[in-house]
């Protein structure tokens, strides 16, 4: 797994987590900039999915072993911004806004797990 890309996802999670979590305490909706920073970071998610399927198709494997739970990461990754954009889309008021803050910080957390299976920590 590159490290340099699981650095830049967390970092972008957490900046749209921010980002979005300002616009809902100043009870704003999610508006097109903040689909578009979502787009980002989803666009950096697939290409760690992509990345890291190869290592695993090329051998390479987590420490722990256990490649199951580390594509079960990888997917849960992958899919947790699509889900809250389609929650914001139907919650048109500050929650909206609220609900992808939550789920960018999901997705910064569901990072640190990936590095942490990666790496061969408790549960890999």
């Amino acid at each position: 797994m590159l490290t340099p890309l699981t650095v830049t996802v967390l970092v972008t999670a957490l900046a749209l987590a921010g980002w979005c979590g300002y616009a809902s305490l100043r009870d704003q909706p999610v508006k097109d900039w903040h689909y578009l920073g979502m787009a980002v970071v989803l666009l950096l998610a697939l290409v760690q999915l992509a990345v890291s399927v190869f290592q695993l198709a090329d051998g390479q494997r987590p420490g722990g072993g256990s490649a199951a739970v580390f594509v079960s990461y990888l997917l849960a990754v992958a899919l947790c911004l699509p889900l809250v954009a389609i929650v914001a889309l139907g919650e048109r008021s500050r929650w909206g806004s609220a609900t992808v803050a939550a789920g960018a910080l999901v997705m910064a957390v569901l990072q640190l797990r990936l590095a942490d299976v990666w790496q061969g920590g408790a549960g890999g």
